[in-house]
């Protein structure tokens, strides 16, 4: 796809393979598997180049065919991927339990040893990697998979705030990881501190930042409570960051296999947005949501959208990732 700006995003992190079992266990006789390229990072970066950003995007991957074909199937959407490293052993995955892919089956996670989680900072040329990079997004998944992980984020980032790079950071909070000794508490504000942009949600940020949280609230608190808790984490964040611009919290509730209430909030240090409430009973695949979401957040601002519209934009292109079966949503919003 054509590009139809000239500032250029680089994402950030661990290509994954998402297995997914049809079965709650996967020696069941009914059972087959599904194989999907995925990876937050790897989600955003596709959405944008649907969305005709122009994006690059950094992993590290073993020389076989799996990998290569992954690399192929980013590259065939218009994605830059020349930054990206064949090296070690293994690509990472994640194994989803799930009888349709929409209950909250159980993940496993098989990171451990990947290409991606053995990179070595001392390895890594960064004036190379950011070289024409305008946008740097990257996650709280790669900090929490380990320690030096976390220095190679806190170096990248580095580099990039001096080279005066917007940066961008997902807070996702993934309970299975962070099993290296550190609390995000412990890693995240000092990554955060370089970000023009927060996205994630009253909960993650409460999880990651230490922001405060009313506990009382739950599935059936209404959109003004939820809002007022918003403007509350997000007051925290701005005094907390000054490098910050730019706050975004999504709010995602299911009630079954295929429902899902979406709507979003949008901050800047001058006023507060909300965006429309979207529902829908016919969800064919949660998982990247969140990474169109930001995707359509990263788009709109590049743009210089309204504010309205900022919000408006990345909550339908979350929204629309519902209907979108893997992790790669269409960039569509």
């Amino acid at each position: 796809m054509t590009s139809i700006n000239n500032n250029k995003v680089l994402c950030f992190g661990e290509a994954l393979l998402r297995i997914q079992s049809s079965t709650e266990h996967f020696y069941e006789p009914s059972n087959t598997l599904k194989l999907y390229p995925g990876g937050s990072e790897a989600n955003v970066a596709v959405s944008l180049a649907h969305m005709g950003i122009s994006t690059s995007y950094f992993t590290a991957g073993p020389s076989n065919k799996v990998f290569k074909d992954f690399v192929k199937a980013l590259s065939s959407i218009g994605l830059d991927t020349s930054k990206i490293r064949f090296e070690g052993d293994r690509i990472g995955s994640y194994y989803l339990y799930s009888a349709n892919g929409l209950t909250q089956g159980d993940v496993v996670y098989d990171r451990q040893y990947s290409s991606f989680t053995e990179l070595n900072t001392s390895t890594i040329n960064y004036d190379i990697l950011l070289e024409n990079i305008d946008w740097l997004h990257f996650t709280a998944i790669t900090p929490a998979l380990n320690s030096n992980l976390a220095i190679i984020c806190n170096d990248l980032l580095l580099a990039a705030s001096n080279k005066g790079i917007t940066i961008s950071v997902d807070l996702n909070y993934r309970s299975k990881l962070w099993q290296y000794g550190k609390s995000p508490q412990e890693v995240m504000p000092e990554l955060v501190k370089y970000a023009d942009l927060i996205m994630g949600n009253i909960w993650a940020a409460n999880k990651m930042l230490g922001t405060s949280i009313n506990t009382s609230l739950n599935r059936h608190s209404s959109v003004e409570e939820y809002e007022n808790a918003a403007n509350t984490t997000t007051q925290e964040i701005f005094d907390n960051y000054p490098k910050c611009k730019h706050v975004a919290h999504t709010f995602r509730f299911m009630d079954n296999a295929t429902h899902n209430l979406f709507y979003a909030t949008y901050h800047t240090r001058n006023s507060n947005y909300i965006s429309t409430i979207h529902e829908t009973n016919e969800v064919v695949d949660r998982i990247g949501s969140g990474d169109a979401f930001m995707a359509g957040l990263v788009r709109s601002i590049i743009l210089k959208e309204t504010p309205q519209q900022v919000i408006e934009i990345a909550t339908n292109a979350g929204f629309q990732k519902l209907f979108v079966e893997g992790d790669f949503g269409n960039g569509k919003f």
